[in-house]
């Protein structure tokens, strides 16, 4: 009998094994549009998980793609110092954090690539992938959307892995369903939406949720912090309208100088300062769910 696992850095997980999990962070990233604010230390890396752990976290997921720096063969021993799981990430984000050439070299066998790193190890790590990272638009799905998105499904296929979506500024979820789970026909539970939180359109969340895919919540941060306060609202909102075990939380940690390591808030503040306000709407039941319950759900998978 075959049973669902979290594919982790160090190898395949229980999913009861995971505890508090940020559902949705960087250890590592590197990007032209953030220049000199890379993440790119391994002892700082290093830091912050220790920090996440002291204040009771278990386990990250790095949503970091393909060519934007995820130092894969960094992450087990990262993994072993600090106690915290890791589970790292394949696929492609957005066109513009990338060169024209590296898209090219990619563009007959991308679908290939990220089955290879689900299921092989990113280069020469050893170190398998445990999702798909892909990203849509503003309001919209361009060609290259449309491109790694079809990738992504068909690498999903054949491997079951989870596909989580980069919304930019919280906008296009149901085009991307009907993209994925429409055209492409990858069940929703398999998909993780990210960033509803940024537009806070209870509507367009409820429909969302109402698909059967997660929504990732995430925050803090400078560029949305105008609607980083609605979060606990949302959530709770969301899950008094019957959809709590689709809510996950991430911190979303892209630049160094938010790192809690550097000076600013990074993933300890997700316990620390998110929790006690998300206890407060959701309840201890409803906070067990969204820390606990549904990220080992949302991220194991019977692999092919």
């Amino acid at each position: 009998m075959v049973s669902a696992a979290v594919r982790g850095v160090r190898g395949d997980l229980d999913p009861a094994l995971l505890g508090v999990v940020d559902a949705h962070d960087h250890l590592f990233f590197r990007s032209p549009l953030l220049k000199g604010q890379e993440l790119d230390d391994a002892g700082l890396a290093r830091e912050e998980l220790a920090a996440y752990a002291a204040a009771g976290g278990g386990t990250v997921v790095q949503w970091t793609p393909y060519g934007l720096g995820r130092r894969a063969e960094e992450l087990p021993a990262l993994s072993e110092a600090t106690g915290v799981h890791l589970v790292a990430a394949t696929g492609m984000h957005q066109a513009a954090h990338y060169t024209r050439e590296l898209l090219d070299a990619r563009r007959s066998d991308l679908a290939a690539l990220f089955v290879r790193e689900l299921t092989e190890g990113i280069g020469d790590s050893g170190v398998r992938a445990g999702l798909i990272k892909v990203a849509g638009g503003f309001h919209a799905l361009d060609a290259h959307a449309r491109w790694t998105m079809s990738a992504a499904a068909e690498a999903h296929h054949a491997t079951g892995a989870p596909i989580a979506v980069h919304h930019e500024m919280g906008t296009g979820a149901l085009d991307v369903l009907d993209l994925l789970c429409g055209e492409l026909e990858v069940p929703a539970h398999r998909v993780i939406l990210g960033h509803l939180n940024r537009s806070p359109d209870l509507v367009l969340q409820a429909e969302a949720a109402r698909s059967g895919a997660y929504l990732a919540f995430d925050g803090p941060s400078r560029a949305h912090h105008t609607t980083d306060w609605r979060m606990p609202e949302e959530m709770a909102a969301l899950a008094d309208a019957g959809y709590a075990d689709r809510l996950l939380l991430g911190g979303d940690t892209t630049t160094a100088g938010a790192r809690s390591v550097s000076g600013g808030p990074g993933m300890p503040y997700l316990l620390r300062r998110v929790r006690p306000r998300l206890e407060t709407a959701l309840g201890a039941d409803g906070l067990e769910r969204v820390l606990v319950a549904n990220p080992a759900r949302a991220f194991a998978v019977e692999w092919a």
